[in-house]
């Protein structure tokens, strides 16, 4: 199935919700970086809390996650656009812990204790920025956490990333379920009681449910709005690898043809590799001796 992702509202307004399927978004990523289970769990979920929060933006607007905690995974890096592209990476892919005590994969072992922070691009001077203490680790609490605190809307959100026996990606997705002024307590009582008894959201993937069900099983009277593909896309080329390259200046650039005779450039959130042979070096210094 083709990764995709819904917007739409209940409650005459007064609830919204976002619900994607990231299965191959979260296996490109793995692909990629080589990531270990737990490290593909806790990459998958931020990424799909990204692609998520991209879809709240609009037109060139875009944002960066990044979970910063002490464990041993590293820092977690994502990106993510309104046009629905997400890339990402964290610090260490090959992290491998002992399952936790519900025999789940140990992904607030992997993070650890730290920060969450969110920056946003909204064509504006200065890019706005929110962060919240990492308060479990698991990530989904954690973005339920940060909606509430640094956008000040009471939120639901529900990631899961299920790896099959080959390490590959067998599941992958989440929801963003959000309540805006104007719901009774009735009503938000209903929707807690549904939440808690919801089976995980890549139990219900795996099951053959789409997202628009899965939602459904919560606020019955859910309406779609919106539904639009979602994809890992990475920026970067060969042009930016070399205006990079060019940034170091003639003689950085010298001392590493001088030195090395080539030069390798590996991009973090795709891990694609750009190579520059002696003849390509040369010709940069001349452009540098130019300018």
């Amino acid at each position: 199935m083709q990764d995709y992702l819904i917007r739409g509202t209940a409650f005459e307004g007064k609830l919204r919700a976002f619900a994607a399927n990231t299965t191959g978004i979260v296996e490109e990523m793995r692909r990629r970086h080589g990531t270990t289970p737990v490290a593909t769990a806790a990459l998958g979920r931020t990424a799909t809390a990204g692609v998520m929060m991209g879809a709240m933006l609009k037109g060139e607007e875009r944002l960066t996650i990044q979970v910063k905690g002490d464990g041993p995974i590293g820092q977690i890096v994502v990106d993510a656009n309104a046009k629905g592209e997400v890339r990402g990476y964290v610090d260490n892919p090959h992290v491998d812990l002992p399952l936790n005590q519900r025999g789940k994969l140990d992904v607030a072992g992997a993070v650890g204790e730290g920060q969450l922070y969110v920056i946003k691009d909204l064509g504006l001077k200065e890019p706005y920025r929110g962060s919240i203490p990492i308060v479990s680790g698991e990530l989904g609490e954690d973005f339920t956490y940060y909606f509430a605190k640094s956008e000040q809307t009471p939120s639901a959100v529900a990631l899961g990333v299920l790896i099959a026996t080959d390490y590959s990606v067998q599941a992958s997705g989440g929801f963003i379920m959000q309540l805006l002024p104007g719901m009774d307590e009735e009503e938000i009582a209903a929707i807690e009681e549904k939440l808690g008894s919801l089976p995980p959201i890549t139990t219900l993937l795996t099951e053959g449910a789409d997202l628009e069900g899965i939602l459904k099983r919560l606020v019955e009277s859910f309406e779609v709005l919106e539904r639009s593909e979602i994809r890992f896309q990475c920026k970067c080329s060969q042009e930016r690898v070399e205006q990079t390259l060019l940034s170091l200046g003639r003689d950085e650039v010298e001392q590493i043809l001088r030195e090395d005779g080539k030069a390798e450039v590996v991009c973090h959130f795709c891990n694609e590799t750009y190579e520059y042979n002696g003849e390509q070096l040369h010709n940069l210094v001349e452009r540098l001796s130019k300018e």
